[in-house]
């Protein structure tokens, strides 16, 4: 009998619109070098590799009269060259060329009646470079089943010996009376399933109601001259479009300012993009009355004795975080978001960012889609966004003898949600993925400039922490929270 979708992945079809599609990216950048890595040569590697993800040979298949919830079946039309597209940027393409593809491809929905995924194979970037574009639907990748395609691309040599295409063949396409016996079978033996189909049903009804009253009210404020109420200048209506920021920062300038004001590189990170949204609200013509803090969930990896261990999907939790904008110190913005960690610490739940890079077989690719859930499950707590930072391998990748260079997330937005941020590091590098939405976020680049900026106000502070060195403490020797605060004389 064919998998029946789980009742978390109904809400994201359910919660999934033009305006949100629910799924992730990533955006990976690669010197060919000598390997004589092209479009042919990556699909041979995926052709290689997706035995290991099944799911993503499978697609959708609804039933009859909506008895029970969809199912998970073999797709008899499945074609790899139709997942795996060629691409390419005018010669040589530049990293604005780059993020304006990437946006408008980030914005088109993925066809429901196909599997769940697309990969891009991106030519013509300058020095010779390629990127390829990867995004899975969030029902794709749950940690348990089934982990992130990126994930079983990349290998820690650049000479892996090929595994050799599956002898796959595409298990026969359940006939409509099949589909309703089954689903009449499973209410029958499991309760759940008639819960599951109730909601499932109850919930495209909704969401239908909601689309029908919100194209009234926006003829209704357009005529009156009304514009959208909005609890912060990043909780705006979503048009169908999206714009895409990738940041490229050094992992040694984070560690320095971690041994000089304490904390951990994650604390570093978001006092950094606090900073940035600080000096980027500034820069708008909305006034920051009122909006000393944003609300931030931050998905965390957790360790959980009760739970199965290998499964990476029940290892994370939300964290929600006040990011203190109103601030103007970045040392005390620093040591206010280390403090609200404190307690995800002390509960001894934590997992490191070296333990969690050092899982085997981890992608960071697989953590951003889990995270992207997770947050998702946290909309009721009323967040203004979402910021996922991964860990990555302190050391280089391949695909196809194809050495990865950068690598930036690209998460999705949710509902009233125009921002949302990916971190991931990687080999000596920070990579920022910003995803805004293209109508309510014009100046999005404005903030990755600023983001720039609150780095480097946190480096001259540790500069000047090292230079001044209090009176008992050696020089190069870190400050106490409350010496290391950096404020000029």
């Amino acid at each position: 009998m064919s998998e029946r979708l789980r009742p978390r992945d109904l809400a994201f079809l359910a919660t999934e619109s033009p305006r949100t599609p629910m799924h992730n990216a990533t955006l990976e950048i690669f010197d060919p070098g000598e390997s004589g890595f092209d479009y042919a040569r990556l699909v041979d590697l995926i052709a290689d590799r997706i035995a290991f993800v099944p799911r993503y040979r499978q697609r959708l298949q609804s039933i009859p009269g909506r008895l029970a919830t969809p199912v998970w079946v073999d797709d008899p039309n499945f074609e790899l060259s139709y997942h795996v597209r060629r691409s390419a940027l005018p010669r040589p393409g530049d990293h604005d060329q780059l993020r304006e593809l990437v946006a408008r491809i980030a914005s088109r929905p993925l066809d429901r009646s196909r599997p769940l995924w697309e990969t891009y194979f991106v030519e013509g970037l300058a020095q010779g470079r390629i990127a390829i574009l990867t995004k899975s639907h969030q029902i794709l990748v749950d940690g348990r089943e089934t982990v992130d395609i990126g994930q079983v691309l990349l290998d820690t040599e650049p000479d892996r010996p090929r595994l050799g295409p599956d002898e796959w063949h595409p298990q026969g396409r359940p006939d409509s009376l099949s589909l309703a016996l089954g689903a009449i079978t499973d209410s029958l033996e499991n309760p759940v399933t008639i819960l599951n189909t109730a909601r499932a049903n109850s919930a495209s009804l909704i969401r239908t109601a909601n689309a029908t009253r919100q194209r009234f009210g926006d003829v209704a404020g357009a005529l009156a001259g009304r514009r959208p109420v909005a609890s912060s200048p990043i909780n705006r209506r979503l048009s169908q479009q999206r714009r895409f920021l990738s940041i490229d920062t050094k992992l040694d300038d984070y560690k320095r300012i971690r041994r000089v004001h304490g904390g951990t590189i994650n604390d570093v990170i978001l006092a950094t993009i606090t900073g940035g949204l600080r000096g980027w609200l500034m820069t708008r013509t909305e006034s920051m009355a009122g909006l000393k803090t944003l609300k931030a969930i931050v998905p965390m990896s957790v360790i959980d004795d009760e739970l199965e261990p290998t499964s990476l999907g029940t290892q994370i939790a939300a964290h929600l975080v006040h990011l203190p904008i109103s601030e103007a110190s970045p040392v005390v913005r620093l040591h206010q978001v280390s403090y609200s960690f404190r307690v995800h610490k002390e509960t001894g739940r934590g997992v490191g960012a070296e333990r969690l890079a050092g899982i085997a077989g981890f992608a960071p690719t697989t953590f951003h889609a889990l995270g992207s859930r997770v947050a998702a499950d946290e909309l009721r707590r009323g967040f203004h966004l979402s910021i996922t930072n991964v860990p990555g391998p302190q050391f280089p990748l391949y695909a196809g003898g194809a050495r990865m260079v950068e690598t930036y997330p690209v998460h999705p937005l949710f509902p009233d949600h125009a921002l949302s941020i990916g971190v991931t590091s990687y080999d000596g590098h920070v990579f920022y993925g910003v995803t805004a939405d293209r109508d309510a976020l014009p100046d999005v680049d404005t903030l990755g400039q600023c983001i720039l900026e609150s780095l480097d106000e946190l480096k001259e502070s540790a500069s000047e922490s090292r230079q001044r060195a209090p009176r008992g403490r050696k020089k190069g020797e870190p400050a106490s929270p409350a010496r290391g605060r950096g404020k000029k004389k």
